[in-house]
Order: C-alpha cells, then structure tokens, then sequence
C-alpha cells in the first residue's frame, strides 16, 4: 500500500481534520465505518473517519467471526437477506482472501429436534440456490453412521442423520484494519481515539463536529459538508448526545462466546447447535475453538458489557447437550468475548426473531445515519450508504461521484496469487520455525516478507522465536494499523488473549519494549502499558476467573 496509516500519522491526520473541510465525515471505525470510507474515498469523495476507541473495539472484533448467509434466517423466510448475505460472501472471498476462508459446517438432526430432517433438506437446497451454487462445497446428507465416523464426539442418542454445508470464517478485527487501510490508500483522513462530543449548527443543518482527541484531550472542529454515523450499538446514545430531538431506533442484543484449545474440543468441521431458541455455533479455526453466540436484550452501555456466569453457564450446558462425552467444563475455558448487536427495533417479541436486516436513513440536520445488518454484507451497506449520501449532493457530483464500489482487493500485496507464493516462499524469511512462518504467510501474505525483514533490523536478536514473531507483528501493528496501545495489539491485532491459556502475557515485555520502540515509551510507560493489559483481562475474564 503506498499511503501510511501508522501510529505517527495520526497527528497529521488530526491537524488536516482541524484545518480542512471534508465532502464526508465518519463517525465510528467498526466495520461499517470503514467500509463507508473505502467506498466514499475510492469514489473520489474527500473523507475523514474519527473512532472514539480503537478501530474494531466495538462489536466489530466480537463477532462469531463468520461471513455466512445465515441459516438460521431461513426459518423467518428472510431469503433476500441471506442472498445478500451468500453474494457477499462470494466478494470477500476475492477482496480479503487471507481474512476469509472456506468452512464446512455440520448440521446433526435429532427426532426431537425442532427442525425435521425434510425440513433441514428443503433449507439446505434452499441455502445452495441461494448462493447461485457458487458455494465452494455443495450441501450432503449424512447418516447417522457417517456423522458419528467424522464426529465421533457427538451425541448419537436419537440421532437421524445429518447435513453438511460450506460457508465461512474470517479475521473480524482484522478486516477493518485492512479497510481502513485500503481507504486510507485511496486518500481517506483516519484517526482513532476521537470522540465526537457536540456539533454545531447553521440553521438546522450540522455544519461541523466538536471532537476531543482522546489522548490528549485537546478539542478540535471537524468541518463537512455532509456527516455518517456508523456506530453500531452507540447510535441512540450518540444521536442523544449530539441532538435533542433524538428518536430511539435500536434494540441492542448481547453476544458472548467462549474459546477453547482444539486439543481439548478437537472438531474437524464447524459444529451448528440448534439449542431452545437460537442457534449456538461451535467453529474450529487455526488456533482455537470458538463456541457461541448468546442473545438477549442489553440496555446498558455497549462499552460495559462483558461475559457474565450466567452466560458461561449457558453455552456449557449447550456444550454438553450435544458432545457429553468431551465434557468440557470451565477451567478448560481459554478466554470469551461479549458484544453488542445494533438491531433495528421491528417490534419482534424475542431479540432472536429480530431482523437482522440493515436500515440506513438521513435526517433534516445532515446527517446519514446506518445500523443493523450483518457483518457479511458489510461492503453493500457501504455501498448503499454512499449512495444516500450523494442524494444530499448536487447533480453534477452526483454523476462524479456515482461511480462503482470498488472489488479490489483490500490489500495488493494479499491476492489469492501472492497468498500461494507468500506459503511457497515464507521458509526463506527468515531462520524461523516453518510453522510458525506459515501461519505468518497466512495471515498476512507477501506482505509477512515485509514484516519479518523489518523486524530483523529493529528487533533483537531471536532467542525465543514465537515470541520476536509476535514482536515483530507488534512493530508492523504500530507502524501500518494505528495501533497506540499493548492491548490494542492483544485483542485487535492478534489472537493471543482468546488463543492461549496465559492469554500471551508472558509475552508481554517483550511485546511492549517493541512498539515502544516505534511510541517512544518509556520504561516506566512500558510498565503501565502491560497493567493496564493485565486490568483489561481480568475484568472481561472475571466471569471465568469466579467461576
């Protein structure tokens, strides 16, 4: 990429948001956000995007991490929303082809169960029509002999068979990093940990936002000619800090999930557990097993929420519902994760039968605004939103700007060819364990050459290699992501607090010292980077810790 969009840039990014005036300012750097501004500025618009936290700190990097059509959508007949959704998923597998990739998903049909085996089978062909049969397997039918033969760990009693389907798993946090990436490339302004704290208006309209750069705490006017709001769960609250005439539109639901190592919940394919009400995903991916979601109504602040023992509860008892044998128990918990659902309030009687569709609308004080929807279609509400925001703008740059959403890929240096010759290659980055250089080319492509040969000149010499590897992903976090913080890193940038048991830590120092290279950090800042880490794990963890 040949723009910048490191921790440095971000105050000559505060001083252009200060003095410029933008075509489009961005409130909120999750995933939607970020797509917003890829589409806007690849279009030509002059954009600028401001996150109150890190990038992703929302519900954006506490997804189930799957880029799926839905299944479950099948049974409310919302058919256009998961051929949306299957489509989508047919472009990412181009535009991020290290983020996304192909999962095969099981399905067990029990004779209790609230869905019929005929029933499963008309939804399953329903799911590969859907996807125009592009699916990279089609669905099967399993026995109960060959379900058992794959998932020898799986209740058998009742058992009538079952289905197999492919979707996806992906890299959340780490998409909008890369999206952001991509618009920055494309000439976007992008600072986080700015928070939008008032605006000012001519007349009715919004002329300009108040924002506080979080870091210092110094205040500046961002000035626009037309404003977004994509943040997600925070929509009510920022529409009732910034205006008083605010209308609710929301019914947030929670969403916690639990990790384990795959040694000890060892699954060869995702796992669908159509438990009471909704269904509970088990998701085998490099590092560890995720299991979840939950989903009930939250109406507290979305910053507040973290797993609770009811929810652990919860999705153990799911757990052992259907694989009683492994049993699994909470000590063997690695870590867990809770977010938030912007859901558009449809007046459904349980959160679960709440749409999942997106709305995006403007009101008279110049602002667009987009919530709901699903991570997958991400791209297309970005799209959409753009277009609603050119209706705002003159004829003439209507037609300027009404240019096609662009489909290259997030990042030049990841296409499904460089990712082939990045695992042909990786062995010769370095004297590295292989292993661990592949999973460096997968996870960043061409681009981990870059990563290892830039950290063999900063970095001291390897005397622990898993630890100067991490190191190293820290200096190109710190240099390429905007990343200003130790756990930033931990819980945005790498898998370490959900994929391992020490959740990293003993990595820590080390970690620290790198980007604090980059930072300028003291020692003693080095220090309180990592207990601030440290006081982060163990509230999110408390539940697990207690329990």
């Amino acid at each position: 990429m040949n723009a910048s969009f490191s921790a440095s840039d971000r105050q000559q990014a505060l001083k252009d948001m200060h003095n410029e005036t933008f075509d489009l300012a961005i409130i909120g750097g999750g995933i939607t956000g970020a797509g917003v501004a890829r589409d806007a500025a690849s279009r030509g618009l002059k954009v600028a995007l401001i996150e109150a936290s890190d990038f992703a700190s929302g519900t954006s990097s506490r997804s189930s991490k799957l880029i799926h059509g839905g299944i479950r959508y099948l049974e409310n007949l919302e058919f256009g929303l998961v051929f949306e959704a299957l489509s989508e998923r047919a472009r990412l597998f181009e535009i991020a082809p290290h983020l996304v990739h192909p999962l095969r998903f099981l399905i067990p049909v029990y004779r209790s169960g609230r869905v019929p085996a005929w029933k499963m089978g008309l939804g399953m062909m329903a799911y590969d029509a859907l996807s125009l049969y592009e699916a990279p397997e089609l669905h099967q039918h399993l026995d109960p002999q060959e379900v058992h033969l794959e998932f020898p760990t799986l209740q058998t009693k009742d058992l009538s068979g079952g289905f197999t389907y492919s979707d996806a798993y992906m890299d959340d946090d780490r998409l909008v990093l890369e999206t952001l990436r991509s618009a920055r490339a494309f000439g976007a302004t992008i600072a986080n940990y700015v928070k939008a704290v008032g605006v000012k208006l001519e007349g009715e309209r919004v002329q300009q936002l108040e924002c506080e750069d979080v870091e210092s705490g110094q205040r500046f006017p961002l000035k626009a000619r037309h404003f977004v709001a994509s943040v997600g769960p925070w929509t009510d609250r920022l529409g009732g800090v910034l205006f008083k005439n605010w209308q609710t539109k929301l019914r947030p639901s929670k969403g916690v999930h639990l990790t384990f190592h795959k040694d000890r919940f060892p699954l060869k394919h995702a796992v669908v557990m159509g438990a009471e009400k909704r269904i509970v995903f088990a998701i085998p991916r490099h590092e560890m097993v995720i299991v979840g979601t939950t989903d009930t109504d939250f109406s507290l602040d979305p910053s507040q929420v973290r797993t609770e023992a009811e929810d652990v509860r919860y999705l153990l008892q799911v757990i052992d519902q259907y694989f009683p044998g492994v049993k699994i128990r909470a000590e063997d918990i690695l870590g867990c994760y809770a977010g938030v659902r912007p859901l558009i309030d449809d007046g459904a009687q349980t959160e679960s039968k709440t749409s999942r569709e997106h709305e995006i609308w403007t009101d008279h004080q110049n602002l667009t605004c987009v919530a709901g929807g699903k991570y997958t279609t991400y791209r297309l509400m970005a799209q959409q939103t753009v277009d609603e925001v050119l209706n705002h703008f003159c004829l003439e740059e209507r037609v300027r700007f009404n240019q096609p959403c662009t489909l290259a890929p997030l990042n030049p240096l990841v296409t499904e060819s460089t990712l082939e010759r990045a695992r042909r290659e990786c062995l010769s980055w370095g004297h590295l364990p292989p292993h661990l250089l592949e999973l460096l080319a997968d996870r960043h492509g061409m681009e981990g050459e870059i990563i290892v040969h830039r950290a063999l000149h900063l970095l001291p010499p390897v005397t622990d290699a898993e630890e100067w590897l991490w190191s190293a992903e820290a200096l190109h976090a710190a240099e390429q992501t905007m990343c200003l913080h130790l756990a930033d890193f931990y819980y945005r940038r790498s898998p370490l607090v959900l994929a391992r048991k020490d959740h990293g830590l003993v990595f820590a120092p080390a970690i620290a010292h790198a980007m604090g290279g980059v930072l300028g950090w003291s020692p003693t800042r080095q220090k309180d980077e990592i207990n601030a880490l440290q006081n982060r794990l163990s509230w999110d963890l408390s539940a697990v810790i207690s329990g």
